[in-house]
């Protein structure tokens, strides 16, 4: 008796094709969870990624026994390619900005996405319920996992506390890409460098600054002005001199240098009377902040004067809270 083919059977083969698919990017998918745990910068982000990973593996588990119960037979080689994927994504990634591996981690979970939503439409056409509903878990986690990685890059891109550490061959390239399109935060790193070398090299180290800045200003007639202080006085005083000479751009870039070291007095900060306030009164003023560079302020400040937990995790979400807004928008 000739075999006859339906749509339906049409559907299935083709459910399985791409289950097998998106069961060998979900291993990349852990893989690559894993590895990221290694650039974490606090335990709440290493757990994050961990239990990532370990979702993965469920849904890989799951997956695994859909297509056995499709009568697909077992796939031996997909491990094997998904860690040799993986090993050849984590080294060209340490040519790469922290920031382009994470939007090539974000490719991988539209990806993820679009092919479970895919399978969710050729599920209900075929009568396959339980395909259906193990899509529909997957879109939704993936969804989840879209807006993680998209608020990571947001809040690097708001110069935030980021929740991933480069490697060092990331730092090399990152600063490379930087150099060329001279951001603002490579500006006040560069500000940083040259108000450090002011107390060495005296006048030259003005044409240091000049030059980070992009603007012709005469930081002050001598560089022994700041030598005798530490270097956040160093920077205060640095800051003086620039606004006493009209340099308004070095001393601003000046200013969001000593913000970013929290070595702001409390006089300074966006929040008046801040060190009078109790543990409770801070985590709540900071979180009413609506700029994300204030926030950072309060956190750095924070981090580098009582440290206190809750007002440090205040910090952190609130920043986490309005880097994903800003995605959204």
């Amino acid at each position: 008796m000739a075999l006859t083919i339906t749509p339906e059977t049409v559907a299935t083969d083709t459910i399985i094709a791409q289950l097998r698919a998106i069961e060998q990017l979900t291993r990349t998918e852990a893989l690559t969870a894993r590895i990221r745990v290694a650039q974490a910068r606090t335990d709440e982000v290493r757990r994050e990624l961990r239990d990532n990973a370990a979702d993965a593996d469920r849904r890989i588990e799951r997956i695994t026994a859909r297509l056995r119960a499709l009568d697909a037979a077992p796939d031996v080689l997909t491990p094997t390619i998904s860690r040799v994927v993986t090993l050849v994504k984590s080294t060209l990634e340490q040519a790469q900005p922290v920031e382009e591996a994470l939007l090539t981690d974000l490719t991988l979970e539209h990806q993820l996405r679009d092919r479970a939503r895919y399978v969710k439409v050729l599920a209900k056409r075929a009568g396959l319920p339980a395909v259906e509903k193990l899509a529909d878990d997957l879109v939704a986690k993936h969804g989840e996992t879209i807006e993680w990685i998209t608020t990571v890059l947001a809040e690097e891109a708001l110069g935030g506390p980021a929740k991933l550490a480069p490697t060092p061959l990331q730092r090399v390239a990152g600063g490379v890409a930087q150099a060329i399109t001279l951001p603002t935060r490579v500006a006040m790193q560069g500000v940083n460098r040259a108000v450090d070398g002011l107390s060495r090299v005296g006048d030259q180290a003005r044409d240091t600054v000049n030059s980070v800045v992009g603007s012709v200003a005469r930081v002050g007639t001598d560089g022994r002005e700041v030598v005798t202080a530490g270097r956040d006085a160093a920077l205060r005083k640095a800051e003086q001199v620039a606004g006493r000479d009209g340099a308004e751009p070095v001393a601003d870039a000046v200013h969001a240098t000593r913000a970013e070291l929290g070595s702001l007095k409390a006089s300074e900060l966006p929040i008046k009377g801040f060190e009078e306030l109790s543990a409770q009164g801070a985590a709540a003023a900071v979180r009413e902040l609506t700029d994300p560079d204030q926030v950072t302020t309060m956190l750095a400040f924070e981090e580098r004067n009582r440290n206190r937990a809750g007002v440090v995790s205040a910090a952190r979400s609130r920043f986490a809270a309005l880097a994903k807004d800003a995605a959204r928008s």
